[in-house]
């Protein structure tokens, strides 16, 4: 018998998106990841800020959620079709500012017009058509992942059974916002940036520190003590060489202008805008939603998350405890993963919500 198993990275073409501010791109370009049982029910992952659609990878080259998706895992693929998109606006082969213009044959660069994270949704959306897809059982993402896995649930309810909203909010508060115009600010301030018209591949140092600048808010202070306890290596601070590394890590894959595109589009996050406001839309909320929020997320409240999800009809809160703060959504699966599990195999969710620790 032929088995129902498969992998697949490759991409789709929509011919024409017309983005919230009117703005119409031509033949955009998604590269997706698509994994598992072909004939299964799927599961659309929505990666983070400076994630990929590689949730899965193989075994030469693991994908960011490898512990999480898998053959018997907690979304399992010999049961679950899951596909993931790299995000609209992104540099890891979808139409962003590395891309092409098809119309003046230059890369878009600092041209590439402002997107939201409903259109990077419905850009989602038009790629599952085109694979032949006419319903999911649910979305899922954290962070800017969480954020469109939200969107969705308002977007396309009738699409889909279930969301997964894990480590996000129901709009990104100020606090956020003043991060990343931290991280915005460091960018353009480089004067390297050349306001956005650097050298293809360049490793700029204002995208390194606007990484430092993420990093900090992504876990813990208990975590940065227990991990490098003030300690030293060649006079520096071992933090210090930490967040050097990471910085220059990043530099070296991802595109400046990329960043910024996306930290614009979380900056517009906001699920009430032009909708009544966000009680009135998790009061009509059709979809079950599942949010899991994570200790120590300085920049998500978990309370805030929590309060939301009372008000949806169909709404169950987890809090998670952790030192891994934000980034709890990466890492301990053991903790959460069960309850990915759980509510992929139950149809109906009851109307219990946890309390926060």
């Amino acid at each position: 018998m032929e088995s129902s198993y498969s992998y697949e990275v490759s991409s789709i073409t929509i011919p024409s998106l017309t983005l919230e501010s009117g703005i119409t791109l031509k033949n955009v370009n998604l590269a997706y990841e698509r994994t598992g049982n072909k004939d299964g029910p799927v599961i659309l992952v929505c990666h983070a800020l400076t994630g990929t659609h590689i949730v899965t990878g193989t075994r030469e080259d693991r994908g960011w959620w490898d512990g999480l998706i898998g053959p018997g895992s907690y979304i399992d693929t010999d049961s679950f079709n899951v596909i993931a998109f790299n995000v609209l606006g992104g540099c890891e082969g979808s139409t962003g500012p590395t891309s092409l213009n098809a119309e003046s044959g230059e890369r878009y660069g600092p041209g590439f017009p402002h997107i939201t994270i409903r259109d990077m949704v419905h850009a989602q959306f038009e790629g599952l058509k085109r694979l032949s897809i006419d319903h999911i059982e649910a979305v899922i993402g954290g962070s800017l992942g969480g954020m469109q896995a939200l969107e969705w649930g308002v977007l396309y309810p009738s699409y889909i059974n279930k969301v997964f909203a894990l480590a996000v909010s129901p709009a990104l508060n100020d606090y956020g916002i003043a991060f990343n115009h931290i991280g915005i600010t460091a960018i353009e301030g480089d004067p390297d940036f050349q306001d956005g018209h650097y050298p293809h591949g360049a490793s700029l140092k204002g995208l390194e520190i606007a990484r430092m600048v993420g990093m900090v808010t992504y876990r813990t202070q208990e975590l940065f003590d227990q991990r490098f306890k003030r300690e030293k290596t060649n006079e520096q601070f071992n933090i210090q060489s930490y967040l050097d590394y990471q910085g220059k890590k990043l530099g070296k894959r991802f595109d400046a202008n990329s960043y910024l595109t996306l930290l614009n589009a979380m900056n517009t996050h906001d699920i009430g805008r032009e909708r009544e406001g966000v009680e009135k839309v998790a009061e009509s909320y059709q979809c079950q939603l599942i949010s899991i929020s994570y200790e120590g997320d300085l920049i998500y409240s978990p309370q805030y998350l929590k309060d939301f999800t009372n008000q949806v009809p169909l709404g169950k809160h987890y809090f998670i405890p952790t030192s891994f703060g934000h980034d709890g959504f990466l890492v301990e699966f053991e903790k959460w993963g069960g309850i990915i599990s759980s509510h992929l195999h139950n149809h109906q969710v009851q109307k219990v919500v946890t309390g926060i620790k």
